[in-house]
């Protein structure tokens, strides 16, 4: 059974943010037998604000970080504030051991307040991904706050449902194809 992980860098509860990953999750689960979990920026904040070093880690980060390391599939997801990711998810990743990620499937998405923010994946989360070395899925979903009704993505939305799905078929394969193989002698 595979294990994902959706991290949701949002403040809000509830959030958009945090139904979209979710919603994703649910989608790829529905492909892959999988145990899924979600990591709430806003659950954390407090206690991640106090985080100042590598000696302070509170507890419940230190939980969190370890879901992560032990995920199959990381879809991270942040609303967009000022074109990039919410400070506290950036800090919250600042204090993970860069070596955490490496060879991770890992799902990019982002909620915003219009199109101006589009690129955040491509020009924010997609280098920060880089740097942890995670196999990220091609296909990035970004979804204007436009396209929820009450928090849920809207049925009508259909370029969203769209990209979404073109996003799961995506992880599905990488999950498949980061299959353990035996090598001939």
């Amino acid at each position: 059974m595979k294990k994902i992980v959706a991290l949701t860098g949002s403040l809000s509860k509830p959030s958009r943010t945090r139904s979209l990953v979710e919603h994703i999750a649910e989608q790829v689960a529905q492909h892959v037998p999988a145990r899924i979990s979600v990591i709430d920026i806003a659950d954390l904040a407090g206690e991640l604000g106090d985080a100042v070093s590598f000696s302070s880690i509170p507890a419940s980060i230190t939980r969190a970080h370890k879901q992560i390391a032990e995920a199959d599939l990381v879809i991270l997801g942040s609303p967009t504030y000022k074109g990039s990711y919410s400070g506290l998810l950036k800090h919250f990743l600042d204090l993970l051991d860069p070596a955490a990620l490496k060879g991770k499937v890992t799902l990019l998405t982002a909620t915003g307040g219009s199109d101006r923010h589009a690129l955040v994946i491509e020009h924010q989360f997609r280098p920060l991904a880089s740097f942890f070395e995670t196999v990220t899925v091609p296909a990035g979903v970004y979804i204007k706050d436009s396209d929820f009704v009450n928090y849920a993505l809207a049925e009508g939305a259909e370029q969203a449902h769209k990209r979404i799905e073109l996003a799961v078929e995506q992880a599905v394969g990488l999950l498949a194809a980061r299959e353990p193989v035996a090598l001939a002698a």
